[in-house]
């Protein structure tokens, strides 16, 4: 099986790949050290006669918060007309048999709530959002009319080697002694192990065409999180603080503008659970996935 995966010099690629290449012939396309260099954001890349029989769609802009119209763009531009380009390059060569999107449960646009469902209405509203959200419904249209199988996966945080995102920040703000749990660090949220996407790879066959979301199914607390990480990187267990000091604090970030490192908004997030259920692909592939706990690295 030829598998083509994009933005294969990211975090996914960095975990995934090398589980799966010994298996399957990997293709990779990336801006640079890959085996088709192509800024897909404003380039329909050339795949020289190559044929995949899977497409594995990572490439994409998150991680950062946008402050001006441009830097907002560059979501769509990449999220989006990315997408376009991908599969109007694919349309140039015979088409893959199945089309791996990886989305976000961004699209829900939730700060909180248990369990959330792949039937829960599309309200994300930041870039993100939007333009993963666009590009869902685009490959919709895109893989029905050509006949492709589209499968979107909604990760929630992914763990794995090198985490980006809100899991770095607590990797680095623990190696930096600045990390403290709030409360009792109750809070769950769904995080889903990076080498897992190795195994729905393996097994895309029994995989229906639709929309699933990917995590765990322990849905670990700040405090699991927190002491895990403590203990892979020889720290002491973070401190914590009370609630009702963090609502102070708060209150003063709220003052101080979005730039403060705590605010009610920033706490809120801190302190409410998110989870999603990944019951769907479970029943699926007849599958657990793997505990994010027990896999945890850094």
């Amino acid at each position: 099986m030829n598998i083509l995966f994009t933005g294969a010099n990211g975090f996914l690629g960095k975990n995934v790949i090398p589980n799966i290449s010994k298996d399957y012939k990997v293709y990779s396309l990336d801006l640079s050290n890959a085996d088709f260099l192509f800024n897909i954001s404003n380039q329909i890349p050339d795949f020289e006669d190559c044929e995949f029989d899977v497409v594995f769609h990572a490439a994409g802009k998150a991680h950062s918060i946008p402050k001006t119209l441009e830097e907002k763009n560059v979501f769509f531009d990449i999220n989006e007309k990315g997408t376009k380009n991908l599969c109007a390059a694919l349309e140039k060569s015979k088409l893959p048999s199945a089309f791996i999107f990886i989305s976000t449960v961004a699209v829900y646009g939730l700060e909180f709530g248990e369990l959330i469902h792949e039937n829960s209405p599309l309200n994300g509203r930041t870039p993100y959002a939007q333009s993963k959200i666009n590009a869902e419904f685009f490959l919709k249209d895109w893989c029905e009319k050509n006949k492709v199988k589209l499968i979107i996966l909604r990760p929630s945080l992914i763990s794995g080697l090198n985490p980006p995102g809100n899991l770095g920040d607590m990797i680095k703000g623990i190696k930096s002694g600045k990390y403290l749990n709030i409360g009792k660090g109750n809070a769950q949220k769904s995080v889903f192990y990076a080498n897992d996407f190795a195994y729905i790879i393996n097994n895309i066959s029994a995989i229906n065409d639709g929309v699933y979301n990917v995590c765990d199914s322990h849905h670990p607390t700040f405090y699991e999180l927190s002491e895990k990480i403590s203990f892979l990187l020889g720290k002491s267990k973070p401190f914590s603080i009370p609630l009702f000091i963090a609502k102070l604090l708060a209150l003063v970030g709220d003052l101080m503008g979005s730039n403060a490192p705590i605010n009610s908004l920033k706490l809120s997030k801190i302190t409410n659970s998110l989870t999603f259920s990944n019951e769907k692909i479970k029943k699926e592939l007849g599958w657990e996935p793997s505990d994010v706990i027990n896999n945890f690295k850094v």
